[in-house]
């Protein structure tokens, strides 16, 4: 099978700049027009699917859209884009490659080259200087030192992130051309994550306009919202608050009541302790969906070289 080039996830590994990703920002105000985007387009979303919901009723159909679409694109961010991308913990052929590639896109977070240089960036510089997203507190002499370094690290990062060489971060996806090329069209998948709901809305309901509205709204926007919070608060409140069963070098931690809407990737200890592990479940009673998910792909035959901890690697 092929994947994308091996290289150590935390490494920052120097090659010649091959330029940026052609979805990425091209200047600092750039990227901040763009985050402002990111954060207030899906907030207005969801909360005109509440009140969307508070006139017309909240159906079966809005329910079913929101958990369809929130398992495909969050399967996508942890599974694609963190272990797969960003830690190279199992190998894949091109076409569950773009599965992975467009789901995760379809999450909204960034493009591939963006969200992978990024999280690399925070491995290699894990609760130091250097770390995108690190909640520690502003020791400015200010007030609210910890609260505002808990805001940094769940979203005010996105506002203050600087156009840097993240190619030095991602050869390997650089000179994958599938991946470039679905990287090219981000923008392309993020709409298609919007479209699908409200066409599925449509169909389900038999045509109805209100169908497709209200796909619109919760398969798409508010789906947004909720899976980018729960994707932010693995870097604040995982850096923050939850347990430590292992001693890293950083303040990870496992935040168990996050396990199922991060579809595991709440294990933040477990995972900072073996970063290139496919699974984050480190006991029997820990629930990682996304883990469970690639041992299928595994069974089937979809992937192949997966890391996984000793003790779960299948017979």
């Amino acid at each position: 099978m092929t994947s994308v080039p091996e290289t150590s996830a935390g490494a920052s590994p120097r090659t010649p700049s091959a330029g940026m990703s052609a979805a990425a920002p091209d200047t600092d105000a750039s990227a901040r027009r763009l985050a402002y985007v990111t954060v207030g387009l899906p907030t207005l979303g969801f909360a005109g699917a509440v009140l969307f919901s508070a006139v017309y009723g909240f159906t079966a159909v809005d329910l079913g859209l929101l958990v369809g679409m929130y398992l495909l694109t969050s399967l996508g961010v942890e599974g694609g884009f963190h272990r797969f991308f960003s830690h190279l913990s199992f190998a894949a052929r091109p076409g569950v490659t773009a599965f992975w590639g467009i789901a995760g896109s379809m999450a909204a977070q960034g493009p591939i080259v963006f969200w992978v240089a990024t999280h690399r960036q925070h491995h290699a510089f894990t609760d130091r200087d250097g770390d995108p997203h690190s909640p520690r507190p502003v020791e400015d002499g200010r007030r609210f030192g910890r609260a505002r370094g808990l805001w940094h690290g769940h979203v005010g990062w996105l506002f203050t992130i600087r156009r840097q060489n993240w190619s030095k971060h991602v050869p390997d996806l650089l000179r994958n051309r599938l991946v470039m090329r679905i990287d090219a069209y981000y923008f392309g998948w993020v709409l298609l994550g919007l479209a699908l709901p409200a066409l599925l809305g449509w169909a389900l309901t038999g045509g109805s306009g209100r169908g497709a509205l209200g796909g619109l709204l919760w398969g798409g926007l508010a789906r947004i919202f909720l899976l980018d919070h729960v994707t932010w608060s693995v870097n604040s409140i995982g850096h923050t608050l939850g347990s430590r069963p292992h001693r890293t070098r950083d303040n990870s931690r496992n935040v168990a009541s996050l396990a199922p809407l991060s579809v595991g990737g709440s294990w933040h200890n477990n995972h900072h302790a073996q970063p290139a592990l496919a699974h984050n479940r480190h006991t029997f009673w820990q629930i990682d969906i996304a883990g469970g998910f690639i041992r299928l792909l595994d069974l089937l035959g979809l992937v192949s070289d997966v890391r996984y901890p000793k003790r779960t690697r299948p017979d």
